[in-house]
């Protein structure tokens, strides 16, 4: 845990759920000031970071934002904080902030619930190329 960057912002992620791995991809392409690192929920670093922030790794079906040192956001807050880093197109995701984020949260959760069944689900996590291996912690 004291390892991690302080200057990034940590996404944990479910590394076996396709559409995850999609949005992780996509975040990566338009990640172009470099503030990202990844982690996948079921590895031994994200059990270790869902754990220190009190987070039971068992119930949760959700994406993670964590700022070491700063704060952490999970589900739709954390994709609407991801969104308002990226900038340019993805920042009219903050639409959604008029709503109360225990509405979002409920669409969240529906999609969550749903995510293997439209998209499918890995045998094992995403094992990232040369050229991403620094955008991924471990």
């Amino acid at each position: 845990m004291q390892d991690l960057p302080k200057n990034k912002k940590i996404i944990l992620f479910d590394g076996v759920c396709n559409l995850c791995d999609t949005s992780a991809q996509l975040i990566i392409k338009h990640d172009t000031k470099d503030i990202f690192r990844f982690v996948a929920l079921q590895s031994t670093l994200g059990q270790e970071i869902t754990n220190y922030l009190g987070i039971d790794s068992q119930k949760m079906d959700s994406i993670i934002l964590y700022h070491p040192g700063v704060a952490y956001y999970y589900k739709a807050e954390a994709a609407l904080e991801i969104a308002k880093e990226l900038g340019g197109v993805f920042s009219l995701a903050r639409i959604l902030g008029v709503f109360p984020i225990s509405f979002s949260n409920l669409a969240y959760d529906f999609v969550a619930k749903n995510r293997y069944k439209w998209y499918g689900k890995k045998e094992s996590c995403m094992i990232p190329t040369e050229a991403l291996k620094s955008k991924f912690l471990n």
